[in-house]
């Protein structure tokens, strides 16, 4: 397994459309282990593939507390959405900025597992606001996107005054970061 580099906003990578997994085989598997060491490592709870120069339709989540659920969504759509809920969001790609985020309480997704085998299943809460924010990446998106045009300007000068000193913010303590 390898840690690999993750794009920074405003990074014009992460604008690019991931194209679908036309089939799941050990290249795919790997990608996905990689993607999880990388996530790990950040810390993150979310990882979407072109997030790492990758444009393929894959994304990884995990929630546990000790790092020991992890779940892989290949190809994944949202079928259904339901209500509404606004949480505070970070993103791996938008290093220690947070802010709020509506998006539906409830989604059916249907995706491939790890094995190329397809499900569907009905998530909310946390595990729903994640699935969309990853989602979102693989259609080229990053959650600053929902934040006022005066915000994101003011992230994107400071992200890029930051690359150029090389300086690299620290993860905000206890904050989740998809």
């Amino acid at each position: 397994m390898a840690v690999l580099d993750i794009l920074v906003y405003p990074d014009p990578r992460l604008r690019e459309i991931a194209e679908p997994v036309v089939r799941v085989d050990d290249n795919i598997r790997t990608l996905v282990d990689d993607m999880a060491e990388t996530m790990y490592q950040a810390p993150g709870i979310g990882l979407a593939a072109i997030q790492v120069n990758i444009p393929k339709r894959v994304i990884i989540i995990d929630l546990s507390k000790d790092q020991s659920e992890l779940q892989v969504f290949i190809n994944p759509q949202i079928v259904e959405r339901d209500g509404t809920q606004e949480i505070e969001e970070g993103c791996l790609s938008v290093p220690d900025v947070f802010a709020p985020v509506r998006r539906a309480e409830s989604i059916l997704v249907r995706a491939l597992n790890r094995d190329g085998d397809r499900f569907e299943m009905r998530v909310e809460g946390l595990l729903s606001v994640c699935i969309q924010h990853e989602i979102d990446h693989l259609d080229g998106k990053v959650f600053v996107d929902y934040l006022s045009r005066l915000k994101r300007e003011r992230i994107r000068k400071r992200l890029q005054k930051q690359a150029k000193r090389g300086v690299h913010p620290a993860p905000a303590g206890d904050a989740v970061t998809l």
